[in-house]
């Protein structure tokens, strides 16, 4: 062929890497958003305050308070990832440390067996849950809201309305003392969330739960039981929050009713607002401790300068709807991008998994635990 006459080469478009550089930054961010965050809303509180925020006093105040906010969040979590809602979270946390102190100094129990006595109230709360979802068919919304309120109920009788004082043991109050420095309630949340993710991440129970809450008919099809495996998960979140409250118990040294509830809200922000960074549109454990320190590390830095006292309502309200719209949107470009892996559509993409069901629960998992 001459030379004159050959085609000249083609030049190579800079579109694709440009195409695949946005891509691998929509991913960076989507996975490691919350972390970067709470690291950037960190420094500026530093630099507003650098003579009291950045102190070792206030990080370990912060990860007293808020590790026991991740236990309850942790909780909610195992409900939340088989697409269930637990709203008695907050007022069993808030029973749970009523009856650790009141089993102390009125019935004058062990700490030990106080503390082992409110975490089985917690489990069998957990069991009332799953049986009024599973057997009596109530939206588990309307179940634990209607439970809660009877264990508030419980509470307020249990105290007469009044705190319940009284002499502690040494070893009780150690529970949330301090090792190294570091207050023991965040080696729990350490303890606890490396079991969870273990369980959710790598084990059959896990896999299983994801798939029910992502996926039920697919489950179905698959022969998991979703009675079976929707019982255990209220029952695990029943049994971390009863947990929970035995640290609350030893933190306060006094039992009152009126604390429970106040962890309600946080619980949720960190379970939903969790599931839109590390495993984007899915409930995990590490969003979620990186959802509830954002939000500890943000009020407090707001309250060291100047805001009034309402604010942590009003930025966990506000958090709660943000994080339920993010979770959402999470779950939906989760969907998009499996089905666009396989070559089909997101609508389509439940019924295709329904007609191919894996016994292993693999293969599943690319769709969300959560549906707005």
């Amino acid at each position: 062929m001459n030379s004159a006459t050959a085609p000249a080469p083609k030049r190579r478009s800079a579109r694709p890497s440009v195409t695949a550089l946005g891509r691998g930054m929509t991913r960076v961010v989507s996975v490691h958003g919350l972390l970067v965050l709470l690291v950037l809303v960190f420094v500026v509180f530093s630099l507003a305050r650098p003579e009291t925020f950045p102190t070792a006093f206030n990080i370990r105040s912060i990860l007293s308070d808020k590790s026991i906010v991740i236990l309850v969040s942790f909780a909610e979590l195992i409900v939340v990832v088989a697409n269930q809602f637990d709203l008695s979270v907050g007022y069993g946390i808030g029973l749970g440390q009523i009856l650790v102190i009141g089993l102390q100094t009125r019935e004058h129990l062990p700490w030990l067996l106080a503390a082992l006595t409110v975490m089985a109230v917690g489990l069998l709360v957990g069991l009332v849950n799953g049986l009024l979802v599973t057997r009596a068919h109530i939206d588990s919304f309307i179940a634990t809201l209607g439970v809660g309120t009877v264990l508030y109920g419980i509470s307020e009788w249990y105290t007469g309305g009044a705190q319940i004082l009284g002499k502690l043991p040494s070893g009780f109050k150690a529970v949330t003392g301090q090792v190294l420095g570091v207050p023991m309630a965040a080696v729990y949340v350490l303890v606890v969330g490396i079991a969870l993710w273990i369980v959710l991440e790598y084990l059959p129970l896990g896999r299983y739960l994801y798939v029910l809450g992502s996926n039920p008919r697919a489950a179905e099809l698959s022969g998991i039981s979703s009675r079976r495996y929707v019982m255990l998960a209220f029952m695990g979140g029943g049994l971390l929050t009863g947990f929970a409250g035995v640290v609350l118990g030893s933190r306060l040294g006094v039992g009152q009713s009126s604390v429970g509830p106040d962890y309600l809200l946080p619980a949720f922000v960190g379970a939903l607002l969790g599931a839109t960074s590390v495993r984007p549109g899915r409930a995990n454990v590490w969003g979620t401790v990186l959802a509830v320190l954002l939000l500890g590390v943000t009020v407090a830095g707001l309250e060291q300068i100047g805001a009034q006292f309402y604010v942590e309502s009003l930025f966990n309200g506000g958090m709660l709807v943000l994080a339920v719209g993010l979770a959402g949107y999470a779950a939906r470009r989760r969907l998009r991008a499996a089905a666009a892996s396989r070559g089909i559509g997101a609508a389509s993409l439940p019924d295709a998994k329904a007609q191919e069901p894996a016994p292993s629960g693999e293969g599943l998992e690319e769709s969300s635990t959560l549906t707005t």
